[in-house]
C-alpha cells in the first residue's frame, strides 16, 4: 500500500511544475482541479446547485459553466465564496476520496494535488502533506504576470486562499521552488530518491 502525499501552495507558487516531476516519474497524481471540472459539467448535481444558488445567469446558453461569470462573482464577495465553497466540498471530497482509494494499492506513492488542502481539511486523509513555496511578494508578482491581473486582483486571488506561510508552517515537507525549474525538480526527485520511493 503506497504512501498518499497531498501536495498544496499557493496560486501562482508552482504547483504544477512539481506535479509534473512526479508524473514524470510514474507516480499517479489524483488531481482536484481536473476533479473540480469534472463536477461541475453539464447534467452533473453541482453544476444545477450552483445556477440555482448563484441565478442562470453563470450558465452559457449551452448549459455549461462560464467560469469567468462565476468567479467575478465568488471572488469579489467573501460570504458568495464561502458559499459555493460549501456547496461543492461534499461532491468534490466524494470524487477526491474514491480515486485515492482505486490508486492507493497500486504504487508505492500516490500524489494528492489540492490547491486548497488545508482550508478543506484533506490533511486529515493523506499521510503527508508537502507545500510548494514562494514568498508571497514572489508569488504576487508570478500571478499579475501569468494572469496578466492587476495588483488589486491578484491580491483577492492571493487573500482567498490560507497564507503561503501559514502552509508553510504546517507542513512536513517543504519543496522551494524560488530558483530555476531544474532546480525544483532536483529537489523533488531527491526527496523520492531520499524516501525509496523508485
Amino acid at each position: 500500500m503506497g504512501m498518499v502525499l497531498g501536495l498544496t501552495g499557493g496560486i501562482a507558487t508552482g504547483k504544477s511544475t512539481v506535479v509534473n516531476v512526479f508524473k514524470g516519474l510514474g507516480f499517479p497524481v489524483v488531481d482536484a482541479d481536473v476533479i473540480a471540472r469534472e463536477i461541475v459539467e453539464i447534467g452533473t448535481p453541482a453544476l444545477t446547485k450552483i445556477a440555482i444558488t448563484f441565478g442562470s445567469e453563470v450558465l452559457y446558453s449551452d448549459g455549461s459553466l462560464d467560469r469567468k461569470k462565476l468567479g467575478d462573482i465568488v471572488f469579489s464577495d467573501e460570504k458568495k465564496r464561502t458559499q459555493l465553497n460549501e456547496l461543492l466540498s461534499p461532491f468534490l471530497k466524494e470524487a477526491i476520496l474514491s480515486q485515492i482509494a482505486a490508486k492507493k494499492n497500486e504504487t508505492s506513492l500516490i500524489v494528492v494535488d489540492i490547491p486548497l488542502l488545508y482550508e478543506g481539511g484533506y490533511d486529515a486523509f493523506v499521510d503527508k502533506v508537502a507545500v510548494v513555496y514562494v514568498p508571497e511578494k514572489t508569488q504576487m508578482i508570478r500571478l499579475m504576470k501569468r494572469d496578466n491581473l492587476t495588483e488589486t486582483e491578484a491580491n483577492q486571488r492571493v487573500n482567498s486562499q490560507l497564507s503561503i506561510e501559514k502552509k508553510k508552517e504546517k507542513a512536513d515537507i517543504i519543496f522551494d521552488n524560488q530558483k530555476s525549474i531544474q532546480e525544483t525538480e532536483k529537489i523533488v526527485k531527491d526527496w523520492v530518491l531520499e524516501n525509496n520511493f523508485l
